[in-house]
């Protein structure tokens, strides 16, 4: 089975939670009854947490047509999505917005309360982030939302909302060993607000792992977004070469522990501080197996220094969590959709 972990009071999560961007179709044609009931194949190996996002076009109601069909199952899950207001519809979101996609992603969920809705904001010069934060504190302590948290905000922006008194319980930042932002400043403002970090991101797209080692650099053409993201990670990191080292020490570790590359460099995330719970992407229940030994896997002070040694190179990725991402004219900003509402 798959730890937990409780994040807030009266509520725990599974350690690792299903991740719902890869069932929105930007990886492929979708088979909806295969997906829902790959749902409960989930459930039944204890990653009972599912993720979603009011963008991710149709995984809403996928999870919705998944409680219906399972409803014992359904009684197990946890649901977090995300409130993500178009970037066109910054400088006139109010409170009719935050309840209308509120109550649509209520209506897709089939759900009468939400557990968590994680808040994301394009836009820092848009200054309209606090009041939205203090609206969706509005429909929590109304009893659509349990819980409100966050989602890629750099620590000063995260700050503001968290002194307006919106009490914040999880953020979702990209955190791996390939992307080290979260360690400059966010780990300990969240260590010192009880934030728990929910990090995706953390094998990169399928980059940590072995099919990309020994493999020579590709050209900038890929199947999805997914994979263009983290190859721009990779370049900030160092460069390819420093990317194959990174790999060859984690398939030796990998060999060590009897497990593969994907798994060590999960677990290495899940065991730094503050880090709650791990997003895995899945379009199907292949790695399954996989997922399990990631619980199983105990990271000593050798593998440890060993990682850290095949890092030492490393010049990036620059700035707060997001920062780069955030560049709308930037190599990073420029592969993002900002009208996925519509």
């Amino acid at each position: 089975m798959i730890p937990r972990v409780t994040i807030s009071t009266d509520y725990s999560i599974s350690r690792l939670i299903k991740g719902g961007w890869h069932l929105a179709g930007d990886h492929g044609p979708i088979d909806r009854t295969q997906a829902v009931d790959d749902m409960a194949t989930f459930v039944e190996a204890g990653i009972t947490t599912f993720d979603c996002a009011d963008i991710y076009t149709d995984v809403e109601a996928l999870i919705g047509e998944f409680r219906t069909k399972y409803p014992d199952h359904a009684r197990r899950v946890q649901i977090h999505t995300k409130f993500v207001p178009d970037l066109s519809d910054l400088a006139r979101a109010d409170r009719g917005l935050v309840e209308r996609i509120v109550d649509r992603s209520l209506r897709r969920l089939r759900v009468e309360q939400i557990d968590i809705v994680q808040f994301h904001w394009w836009d820092y010069s848009v200054p309209r982030y606090v009041d939205i934060a203090l609206e969706l504190e509005r429909q929590r302590k109304a009893g659509k939302i349990a819980r409100v948290g966050a989602t890629n905000f750099d620590v000063p922006h995260l700050a503001e909302i968290v002194e307006a008194g919106v009490p914040i319980v999880s953020h979702q930042i990209q955190y791996s060993l390939l992307d080290d932002r979260p360690r400059r400043k966010m780990v300990d403002f969240c260590r010192k607000n009880n934030i728990a970090l929910l990090c995706y991101g953390t094998v990169a797209g399928g980059f940590l792992s072995e099919r990309w080692l020994g493999h020579a650099e590709p050209a900038n053409t890929f199947a999805n977004r997914s994979l263009i993201k983290y190859k721009l990670i990779i370049d900030d990191l160092g460069g390819w070469g420093l990317f194959q080292r990174l790999l060859e020490t984690l398939r030796g570790i990998a060999g060590k522990h009897g497990c593969d590359i994907a798994t060590v460099a999960t677990r290495a995330i899940l065991d730094r501080e503050g880090v709650a719970a791990a997003i895995v992407g899945a379009t199907n229940t292949r790695h399954l197996p996989a997922h399990g030994l990631i619980s199983k896997l105990a990271l000593d002070a050798q593998d440890i220094v060993a990682i850290e040694e095949a890092l030492r190179d490393r010049v990036g990725p620059l700035g707060d969590v997001y920062e780069l991402e955030r560049d709308i004219k930037g190599p990073h900003g420029r592969i993002m959709k900002y009208e996925l509402n519509k």
